[in-house]
């Protein structure tokens, strides 16, 4: 199996001394690194001795015609899996939160898809600094992981906090597994029909299959969140890592809805009947010979994305789904407005979409409505989750309060 590899980009700081260190650590457990130099890094360690512990040639020109036929700051940026500043300058640290990419080093940056490390070192008052902490904000909020300085005795002679994470502490922190999007998040999703009895035999129902509802769980669970599945009569498996409730008719479902809250995410993907009947018949009810009409009284069922949208405990993000057989879109935008919800996801089922393996969405959202083409469901649940994680990874964090004084 091809080992893992990490570009480490060394820039210019006392600390440099340890990226050697560094080299040797991850080396050892089993990770191919290559390194580029900046023009600062070089002013305290050399090319030779950085060449020698990764094995490989270390980069530091921008505009090396030998590297660049091949387009070798993309090159560089690609082929490893994940790319490591160590150290981080309060410079660098600049550059890549403004995006400049003045030399190879800060190029390869802008250039990468793949996770990013930094680990920061530097006197204690230039990392307080409001600009740099400006600054490791806007990395952290591009998705950048920030292993941050320790405390302790610097080169300068002064106390504070700056100085590098010791190497084998971001060596294990590079070979953690990244944390999943939803770690730490509760949805509570529901799926499927409601049977919605008329007497011992009959019921109301509709033809939906709990396909879409299930993949939602599934993508969810695997995202990393605690999913509470709450689900009517289907002919689905329960997905892997979910916690299954079963639930028949409205009445039930609204019940276990509100048992599993609080949840920092609410998906209403099941066809909840709109109706029950007013008295249902303790037994069959027959034909009685040629009698050919037969009245019902039916009755609302609860709400269940409402009651939801408008609760005490409500999630951060509701969702609910509106299938509709024309004017999609108008009926949506009213659902969402009507039930409080955050997200509509609608879909026209006038096509041969209950019970199919494929469906065609759209998310309605405050000012914005994504369109997706036809796809897979477990592809719609997996565009559906992302999101979602979207959603999480943008949104203000709530500040703790401080702490009151003795």
């Amino acid at each position: 199996m091809k080992p893992q590899s990490v570009l480490l980009i060394i820039s210019g700081s006392i600390a440099a001394y340890k990226s050697l260190e560094l080299i040797r650590g991850l080396r050892t457990r089993g990770m191919a690194v290559t390194a580029i130099l900046t023009r600062g890094g070089a002013q305290f360690i050399t090319p030779l001795a950085v060449s020698s512990l990764t094995g490989t040639k270390t980069y530091s020109d921008l505009f090396s015609l030998t590297d660049e036929v091949e387009m070798g700051h993309i090159e560089l940026s690609r082929s490893a899996d994940r790319i490591l500043v160590a150290p981080a300058s309060a410079n660098i640290i600049a550059q890549m939160a403004h995006g400049q990419c003045g030399d190879l080093a800060t190029t390869a940056l802008l250039a990468t898809n793949k996770p990013v490390f930094v680990a920061p070192a530097m006197n204690h008052k230039m990392w307080e600094h409001p600009a740099t902490q400006r600054n490791i904000a806007q990395l952290r909020a591009d998705g950048i992981t920030v292993l941050e300085p320790t405390s302790g005795d610097m080169a300068c002679g002064e106390f504070g906090i700056g100085r590098m994470m010791e190497p084998v502490e971001i060596a294990s922190a590079l070979l953690a597994p990244a944390p999943l999007p939803l770690t730490g998040k509760h949805a509570v999703v529901t799926s499927g029909p409601t049977h919605e009895p008329v007497d011992p035999v009959r019921y109301l129902g509709n033809k939906s299959s709990g396909k879409q509802g299930h993949a939602i769980a599934a993508a969810l669970a695997a995202a990393g969140a605690r999913v509470t599945l709450i689900s009517g009569n289907v002919n689905v498996p329960t997905p892997e890592g979910v916690q299954l409730v079963r639930a028949a008719t409205c009445e039930a479902m609204y019940a276990a809805v509100h048992v599993a809250l609080p949840a920092d995410i609410f998906i209403g993907a099941a066809a909840v009947a709109d109706w029950r009947v007013s008295h249902v018949a303790p037994h069959k009810i027959k034909k009685h010979g040629n009698r050919s009409k037969l009245t019902l009284e039916l009755l609302p069922t609860k709400d269940i994305l409402a009651s939801v949208g408008t609760h005490k405990q409500r999630p951060a993000l509701v969702i609910g789904f509106a299938a509709e057989t024309e004017n999609l879109e108008k009926h949506a935008a009213q659902k969402r407005k009507a039930k409080n919800a955050d997200w509509i996801i609608g879909n026209n089922v006038s096509e041969d979409v209950f019970g199919a393996d494929s469906n065609e969405i759209m998310i309605f959202r405050e000012g914005a409505t994504e369109s997706f083409p036809r796809l897979s469901k477990a592809a719609v649940a997996e565009a559906i989750t992302q999101r979602i994680a979207e959603f999480f990874d943008t949104r203000p964090q709530k500040k703790k309060p401080a702490r009151k004084k003795a």
